[in-house]
Formats: structure tokens, C-alpha cells, sequence
């Protein structure tokens, strides 16, 4: 052996050890990767139990890589001078997988604890089913209290008057006939329309569109269903917030965070649409009341429902892909809301104080005051309801103070009960006396709503005009004196200033009238004029009763006090066409009024009911005069010359 090949077996000779305690730390991690005993059945397979036991460090190194790589058909064992490198790479290859295998055992134990905790959640959703099934989350402290309300469940009073006495079709309805053609017309038909409902208040507005509805129903043409709803809601009471946090009318968005969704959904940030009334009467009818008192803004977003049949709910928490989300909520979000109703809106206030916008998309339905022949059969009608008898006298009592239907069952109520207290009876043996009703009005201070009232004969110096507040009617008495002047050209003409500016003008325009009409100055006398009661003339539709009573004051002459007349006057005498021509023969009849003298221009839009009064159309104002005074006054024209 020469110098080189002792070396080289010296060598190996001292890395023997070293290599052996290697082999030996790379099968024990090994082991504890695989475990001793799938170590074993893991040699066995691969043909490698043999070289694991082998004196040979090659036959080791040799199992090792079939071990490791799992590959039986590695049969060469590798020189001495490669063993080093393939141990190396051994190692590196086992590093590597106990890396791997550390990092599954890591993500095997995080999988294992959310398992666990959704194996808890379920366990508990379980427990609060099992809960809900078995009685919920009820003690006896809860139980206690529901057994209340179960007892006060069961205790009632008898349903209020006003349902009793409140129409139950429209055969029922006093004094509307007229009103009730008109909206059944635009309501039971195949395509209807959106209605507004103007009249006093207590004639039957809200009781006529309910009513309405079930009439349609019954059309086989009409598009309304079996259960189509009827939503009544008071505009006065209308609430809504501009940030739109809530909104009971168009609906709203109940974010998560800051209005609170429900529970299941707020956990998920998932924003909850809260449908509103239009949605509520899809299909049906959306009466307001008092539409008149809604907010502008509230107005403007109604109407744009109207316009779309639709309500639109935007979220900035709305995620379109959020798997969460049911699938309500996607398409109220992504579709909207159904909106497609009929609205109806009733108001007490004057056409030209309602938004033009719903105007324009409303056909529009007129109730008239209910007359005291009205109120006499409403009364009569309440009576049978309650079961009671009436004195002779009661309904026309309360035909003298009150004009609305409600107030009108609500006095005889009240007498009923005061009758009922008097007598100690029964209720089925009760009647009513006009002493019961007249403590009645008394107790509530009413006072008679009529005013002046036509009469037979003539007087000097008073007539009756024509005035309207709202829808309702009223007799003016107006009123004049007149003495010569102290003076000659210095008289003095004098009004009261609560009558308001435009009558003091008509005052003014009827003095330069008198001249031109008489040839008299009245400059030459102090004349005084009032309006009876101080009432309120908003327009100049007095004028012609105001020349006619400063005429009358000043040449004695007498007026008949069973006519009215209404009209404004002009400086050439011509009688202008008025405003509020059906409150105003409305009110003529209530004052018992039989001739009611009107502008010409007036005559195209008298109203229905003026078969008990005779309507004279003027044209001049000499034509007034004449007639009334059986005189002549012909017209002259009126110059500054005259």
C-alpha cells in the first residue's frame, strides 16, 4: 500500500464516527416526523429494515434516502467520498419537511380551536331553539307580567260613538250626492286616479273614500283586489327626518351602526330597509288627511313615488357582493319597493293653497257644507243607531249650532248620556229632550252659527251682503246712516276699519257710484257705514250692498230684508263677477235668504242646489237699484266733469 491509499484510509477511518452519529441524527428526526412506528412500516415497504441494521454506513446512508424520498428503487449505495454531500442534501430535504410539518401542526390547531368555537356557537343556537320550543327565555317574573296583560286584554269598554254612528255605505252619507258621484267616477274604473277631496271639515270626506274603495272592489273592471288596503294616515301628524334616519311615508335605510338594524343583521354590517306607507297600500288606496299640512320637501319625494310607482332605498353600507345579505334586502336595494296606489287627499283649506304640482296630477272632488235640513237627517239617523227616541225639537236645535256632521252625532252622544244620567234608566228606554240637548250646548259653549237672517218687510239703511271664510258661507249685515252735513261739501264719510281694506275701498268706489247714479254730493252729508259684527270682507264683493245701503240711508229709501246681493262694483257702476259663489248662496239659504241678486259674469258657475232660492243676474247696478227700490236709476256715465 502506498503513502496516498494509507491517507485516504486513515481518513476515513476518523470520520467514521462522525458520519455514523450524522446518520444516526437524521433517522431520529426522521422518527419523530413520522413516527417510530410508521418508520418501521415505511422501511418495510421500501426494502430497507436490512440497511437500517447494517454495519455499513452505506448501507444506512443508502435507507436513509430511500426513506426520505420515499423511493425503493434506489439500490446503489453511494461511495465514501459522496456521503458527506448526500447527507447534506438529507438534511436539507428533512429540514424542509420538519418546517412543513410544523407549520400544519400550527394551522391543524388554529382549525381545530374555530372549529371548536363553531361547534360552541352551534351548540348554543341548539340550547336557545330548544329554548324557544320549550317555553323562550319566559321566568315567572315575565310570565307574570304577560298573565296582566292577558287580563287587561279581556276587559273593554263598548266601542265608541263615533263608530256607531259613523256610515256604514253610502247610501248613508248625507248631503254629498253630488261629491260621491264624482269620486266613485274617478275611482271605480279601469284605469283610476289620484284624488283630492276639499270640503269643511265633518262632511264625510275620510268615510266617503274608505266606503269608495269597497264600492270599486265590487267592479269586476276596477283594478283593485278583493284585499286591496286602504292606509289612512293624517298629514298634521307626518314626521320625517331630511337625513332620512326615518321616514313612515317613502321608507327608510336602518344602518347598522347608527340607527341599529335588526340583531342578525346588524352583526353582519348589513343595512335594513324599513318599507313605508306607499308600500303598505300597494295595490290599494293611500288616504292622507290634511294634505295640505305636509312638508314641501315630504311633498316633492311623494310625488316622485307617484311618478314611478317605485320607492328607491340607498345604503353607503350596501355591499352588492356580500354573501351575507338575504336576498330581500338585495332586491330592495337593487329593484326597490313596489309603490303603485291610488292617493287620495283630503284638506279643509282652499284649492289655491295646495302644492299646483299635485294638482296638476289630481282629479279634484268638492264636498259641500252640510245644510241644516243635512244636519236634521244626520241626527235622526245617529238616533236609530244609538236606539233612542228624540223629543221633537232636538235635531233642529242642533242644526242651529253646528254645521258638521261629527259635532253633530257628538252632541246628541253627549245629550244621550245626560239623558240617560237624568233619568236613571235603562239604555233602552232612554229619550232625549230638548232640554238635555240645550245643557248640552251650553256646557260646550257653542254659540249659533247663523248669523243674520233675511226677514220679512223693509228697513232704511241696512241690507245684507255676502261674505265666505274657507268653504263656508255667511249673511252679512251691513249697515248705514246719514245726516246733512253741518257744512255743505264738508261731510264726512265714515267705515269700520275691522270690515278690512277692501271693503273701506268699496266704500270709496261706491261714493263716486252715488254721484254718478243720485246727482246728490256726498260731500254734503256725514254718512256712516258698518258691517254688522265687524266681519272681515277679504274682497270687494260688498260694494254693490254698500251703495245700495247709502243710497237707501240717504233718501230714505226702504230695502227689502228678504234679499241678498254679491258682486264688486265698478267707478262706471258695471257689477264684476266674485269669487266663492257656492259658499255664498250656500250661506244666503242658511240666513233664509229668497232672492239672491249675483254678477252676470257669475251665472255660468252657479252650483246645484239653488232650486229654494231665486238667483237674479245684475249686469249694472241701476238694475239692482231699480228692482229694490222700485225706482229708476238710470245709468249715466260718470265723468270728472260730472
Amino acid at each position: 500500500m502506498d503513502t496516498k491509499q494509507l491517507t485516504t484510509a486513515q481518513n476515513a477511518s476518523d470520520l467514521k464516527p462522525s458520519l455514523e452519529k450524522h446518520v444516526s441524527a437524521l433517522l431520529t428526526i426522521l422518527a419523530e416526523v413520522h413516527g417510530h412506528d410508521q418508520l418501521v412500516l415505511k422501511a418495510g415497504k421500501l426494502d430497507s429494515l436490512e440497511l437500517m441494521q447494517s454495519e455499513k454506513i452505506e448501507d444506512r446512508v443508502l435507507a436513509l434516502e430511500r426513506l426520505v424520498h420515499e423511493d425503493p428503487t434506489i439500490v446503489d449505495p453511494r461511495p465514501p467520498e459522496e456521503v458527506d454531500e448526500v447527507l447534506d442534501e438529507l438534511e436539507d430535504y428533512l429540514a424542509d419537511l420538519l418546517a412543513r410539518r410544523t407549520v400544519e401542526d400550527q394551522v391543524e390547531a388554529k382549525v381545530s380551536t374555530k372549529m371548536q368555537e363553531r361547534h360552541m356557537e352551534y351548540i348554543r343556537d341548539l340550547r336557545t331553539q330548544v329554548l324557544k320550543e320549550e317555553g323562550g327565555p319566559d321566568n315567572a317574573q315575565t310570565l307574570k307580567k304577560f298573565a296582566e296583560l292577558e287580563i287587561l286584554e279581556q276587559r273593554s269598554l263598548s266601542r265608541s260613538s263615533v263608530d256607531l254612528m259613523r256610515p256604514q255605505n253610502l247610501d248613508e252619507v248625507v248631503g254629498q250626492s253630488e261629491a260621491i258621484k264624482s269620486l266613485l267616477t274617478k275611482l271605480s274604473s279601469p284605469y283610476p286616479q289620484h284624488i283630492l277631496l276639499y270640503g269643511p271639515p265633518g262632511v264625510g270626506k275620510t268615510t266617503v273614500a274608505r266606503l269608495a274603495l269597497q264600492v270599486a272592489k265590487d267592479k269586476a273592471y276596477t283594478p283593485f283586489a278583493e284585499n286591496a288596503p286602504f292606509v289612512e294616515v293624517d298629514g298634521t301628524t307626518l314626521r320625517w327626518d331630511p337625513r332620512e334616519v326615518t321616514n313612515p311615508l317613502i321608507g327608510s335605510v336602518h344602518d347598522p351602526i347608527y340607527q341599529g338594524a335588526r340583531r342578525d343583521l346588524a352583526e353582519g354590517s348589513v343595512p335594513e330597509p324599513k318599507l313605508g306607507l306607499v308600500t303598505e297600500a300597494h295595490g290599494g288606496v293611500l288616504f292622507i288627511d290634511e294634505i295640505g299640512e305636509l312638508d314641501p320637501v315630504l311633498q316633492n319625494k311623494l310625488l316622485k313615488v307617484l311618478e314611478d310607482k317605485r320607492v328607491v332605498f340607498e345604503s353607503s353600507y350596501y355591499d352588492p357582493h356580500d354573501p351575507q345579505i338575504p336576498k330581500y334586502i338585495h332586491q330592495l336595494f337593487t329593484k326597490g319597493a313596489p309603490a303603485d296606489f291610488v292617493l287620495i287627499g283630503a284638506t279643509t283649506r282652499d284649492p289655491s293653497e295646495i302644492s299646483p304640482a299635485f294638482r296638476s296630477r289630481c282629479a279634484e272632488v268638492f264636498f259641500d257644507p252640510l245644510t241644516p235640513p243635512d244636519i236634521v237627517q244626520i241626527v235622526y239617523a245617529a238616533s236609530r243607531r244609538l236606539e233612542t227616541r228624540l223629543e221633537p225639537g232636538v235635531a233642529d236645535l242642533v242644526a242651529e249650532y253646528t254645521i258638521e256632521g261629527r259635532r253633530a252625532t257628538r252632541l246628541l252622544a253627549d245629550a244621550y248620556s245626560a239623558a240617560l244620567y237624568r233619568g236613571d234608566g235603562m239604555p233602552d228606554d232612554v229619550k232625549v229632550t230638548t232640554a238635555d240637548m240645550a245643557d248640552v250646548i251650553q256646557s260646550a259653549r257653542l254659540s249659533s252659527f247663523t248669523g243674520a237672517k233675511a226677514a220679512a218687510g223693509r228697513e232704511v239703511g241696512r241690507i245684507l251682503g255676502l261674505g265666505v271664510s274657507g268653504y263656508l258661507g255667511s249673511v252679512l249685515e251691513i249697515e248705514a246712516v246719514a245726516f246733512p252735513s253741518k257744512e255743505p261739501g264738508k261731510g264726512r264719510v265714515r267705515f269700520n276699519d275691522t270690515a278690512g281694506s277692501m271693503a273701506k275701498d268699496s266704500v270709496f268706489n261706491a261714493a263716486s257710484v252715488f254721484r254718478a247714479l243720485t246727482g246728490q254730493q256726498l260731500d254734503d252729508f256725514d254718512v256712516h257705514v258698518n258691517v254688522v259684527g265687524g266681519g272681515n270682507i277679504d274682497g270687494p264683493s260688498a260694494g254693490v250692498a254698500i251703495l245700495a245701503a247709502i243710497i237707501s240711508a240717504v233718501q230714505g229709501l226702504p230695502i227689502p230684508q228678504d234679499i241678498a246681493v254679491t258682486g264688486e262694483i265698478s267707478l262706471r257702476g258695471k257689477v264684476k263677477a266674485v269669487g266663492g259663489l257656492h259658499a255664498k248662496i250656500y250661506g244666503a239659504k242658511q240666513g233664509g235668504v229668497k232672492r239672491v241678486f249675483v254678477p252676470k259674469d257669475n251665472m255660468d258657475n252657479l252650483p246645484q242646489f239653488t232650486e229654494e232660492i231665486q238667483i237674479v243676474p245684475i249686469d249694472h247696478v241701476a238694475e239692482f237699484l231699480a228692482q229694490i227700490f222700485q225706482k229708476e236709476f238710470p245709468p249715466k256715465p260718470f265723468s270728472v266733469a260730472n
